[in-house]
């Protein structure tokens, strides 16, 4: 075999490595953006105090969470008093006064939802590119546009209930004997298919997102195949 041909190899790659890799992709994320954004929060709850029953959106360079202000006072992480001066001196009060997992605030609910999400799309979109591949050609451009949007289609699928679970624990503090009798409840009555309401705006709001990074890509492989 020539270099050339040697340097051309792809390394195959496991389905349990690519979810691995994107379950660890998705943790480092959640835990290195989660204080900036609950520092953020902080900053603007102090500036614009939050009254009860207002919302507001909790990022965690993944996905977003629409957060319910509840009753609570200043036990609620977002709402603890600070004097803060600026985007330093915030991160230096809250770790001196409150510690520094204050920081990680609100961090369960992120990887809840984000990990399980990141895993089902980066996996399925690897394994569907790596098929179609085989089966039409590795420089077909239009590849990593179909499986983009399918991945996506699937990840949503599978997270929708998580999603409805998680939408109802924000606006009010339920046990998981509350939250299994709601579940329960939701099922008998509307049946299985209700878990999955608002999957429809879900998938017009994350697809054509994925389409369109998607096509990017498929432009950049395009450029890099054609400059060859």
């Amino acid at each position: 075999m020539d270099p050339e041909t040697r340097g051309q190899e792809i390394i195959k790659v496991t389905p349990l490595q690519q979810m691995l890799a994107s379950c660890t992709g998705a943790i480092l994320t959640s835990l290195i953006v989660t204080p900036l954004d609950v520092v953020k929060i902080r900053l603007q709850a102090q500036n614009n105090p939050l009254p009860k029953g207002k919302c507001f959106v909790y990022s965690n360079g993944l996905m977003d969470h629409l957060c319910v202000c509840e009753e609570g006072g200043n036990k609620l992480w977002y709402k603890k008093p600070g004097n803060f001066q600026g985007t330093l001196d915030a991160f230096l009060k809250i770790i001196r006064n409150e510690g520094i997992k204050s920081l990680w605030s609100g961090l369960p609910p992120t990887l809840v939802m984000a990990v399980p999400a990141t895993v089902i799309y980066f996996t399925c979109y690897d394994q569907l590119s790596a098929l179609l591949r085989s089966k039409l050609g590795e420089n077909e451009t239009y590849i990593p546009i179909v499986a983009g949007i399918v991945a996506r289609f699937g990840a949503v699928t599978v997270i929708s209930p998580l999603e409805l679970i998680r939408t109802k624990m924000q606006s009010k503090k339920f046990s998981y004997t509350e939250l299994h009798r709601f579940v329960s409840k939701k099922v008998s009555e509307d049946g299985w298919i209700s878990l999955w309401r608002g999957w429809a705006p879900t998938v017009l709001r994350d697809v054509p997102f994925s389409g369109s990074h998607s096509v990017a890509q498929a432009g950049v492989q395009w450029h890099n195949h054609g400059s060859l």
